[in-house]
């Protein structure tokens, strides 16, 4: 069948929704003809793109087709805005114009969800919507916009665009409560993780790179990735100034909307630190410079956002330390495998202590890391991809036994798709 995928962001774009498309979309390719409606590379791109109306290539058997939307930096809301509207208003038309067998979305921008489900309605043709982030519900909880009757209006058209798709595919067990809450059938919630693969091995003792990220401090919280509006930062920041005099430093590695607010926060704390993204090839050393690795999201972002670095963190074997309300498919992981610890984010001396707890204890960290070695086995990449492509499958055979001219074959029990660039 022919899959046509819509997302603003695909490689070139660096961010994590476009490194996601491109697996999924190169994982279901392995076995069907894929089409991506992207816009023009806008999220610190590796490279970016003339205008043109439509700019194709075929990468990894899957042909892109850039429309020329705006692909202004993403840092200013309104120019993200403007590349959103503009890819939306190019996008949709382009994608109608295309005989598709399946429509699948994901959420950029925030709405293309809704307009994944217009596309598939008006072409009569299956769709499958695929949250990584739940909208407006983020953006409510996240404090980017007010109450009101626009946004109310939002929510319906979002649970329009849910009762509409065949699968929702969501990222965590919490999310899935979010979206059944809202009066979604059971059935067509399905969890697919993202994974991760297999790390490769720590650097040496004393490599100069991690010891430049662990800025001197004898014990070290690394947050390593976006600093968006989601997570308790003021709570991390005040549990750091709480062990300013203990030799622990708070480390944050990246960059995102919220970072100025929190580096405002921290003005005048010696012992938080703030580097910008590494590149991939020092992964490895952003996660061994972690005597903790940090995760949080703050109380009423349960299930909205799920942070997927999770798996990265099992992967390398890393100590974590869930600053989430005990909802969270985080908190959950980290009680049931012992890999870490987990404090509320309202609490910035329980974080405070429950570092305390293991800063002198390496028998314990070193206990946890083998723990989350042994559970990340559970969230193979791989096995999680397959698991898509099955999904996106039986929401076509589902239309197909409907009557609709699509044919699926169904593939064997254990084959997977090969090839995947992950």
């Amino acid at each position: 069948m022919h899959v046509l995928l819509l997302n603003e962001y695909y490689p070139p774009d660096t961010s994590a929704t476009a490194k996601m498309a491109a697996m999924v979309a190169e994982a279901i390719a392995q076995r069907h003809d894929v089409t991506v409606v992207a816009g023009r590379p806008s999220y610190d791109p590796e490279k970016r793109y003339p205008f043109a109306w439509v700019r194709k290539t075929v990468r990894n058997k899957v042909m892109v087709e850039c429309v020329g939307s705006t692909d202004f930096p993403r840092h200013k809301m309104k120019r993200r805005v403007a590349n959103y509207l503009s890819y939306l208003a190019l996008g949709v038309p382009h994608a109608l114009a295309m005989r598709t067998d399946l429509v699948l979305a994901m959420t950029d921008p925030p709405i293309a969800g809704i307009a994944g489900a217009l596309v598939a309605g008006l072409q009569n043709r299956p769709f499958v919507y695929n949250i990584r982030d739940m909208y407006p519900d983020m953006a409510l909880g996240g404090d980017i916009v007010n109450a009101g009757p626009w946004v109310t209006r939002w929510e319906n058209m979002h649970r329009w665009a849910l009762r509409s798709a065949a699968r929702v595919i969501v990222l965590g067990e919490d999310m899935r409560a979010r979206i059944v809450a809202k009066g979604i059938d059971p059935a067509r919630v399905v969890v697919v993780r993202d994974g991760s693969a297999a790390a490769g091995p720590p650097p040496p003792a004393g490599d100069p790179v991690t010891e430049e990220i662990r800025c001197g401090f004898k014990f070290t919280m690394v947050h390593a990735g976006n600093l968006g509006f989601y997570g308790a930062w003021s709570t991390l920041v005040k549990a750091a100034e709480l062990l300013r005099d203990e030799s622990t430093g708070l480390i944050f590695v990246g960059d995102g909307a919220n970072r100025a607010r929190i580096q405002e926060t921290a003005k005048g704390l010696d012992n938080v630190r703030f580097l910008p993204f590494r590149p991939f090839s020092q992964v490895p050393n952003v996660m061994a410079a972690g005597d903790l690795q940090v995760i949080t999201v703050k109380p009423g972002l349960e299930g909205v956002v799920v942070p997927s670095k999770m798996y990265s963190i099992l992967a390398a074997g890393r100590p974590v330390l869930v600053v989430t309300t005990p909802e969270t498919d985080a908190a959950q992981i980290v009680r049931e495998s012992g890999c870490g610890l987990t404090a509320h984010p309202d609490d910035p001396q329980g974080v405070a202590d429950a570092v305390r707890s293991v800063m002198n204890d390496p028998a314990r960290l070193e206990q946890m890391g083998q723990r989350a070695r042994e559970w990340s086995a559970r969230y193979d990449k791989v096995k999680e991809l397959a698991r898509f492509v099955d999904v996106i499958e039986d929401a076509a055979r589902v239309r197909s036994r409907n009557g609709d001219d699509i044919s699926v074959k169904r593939v064997p029990s254990g084959v997977r798709p090969t090839g995947l660039n992950i």
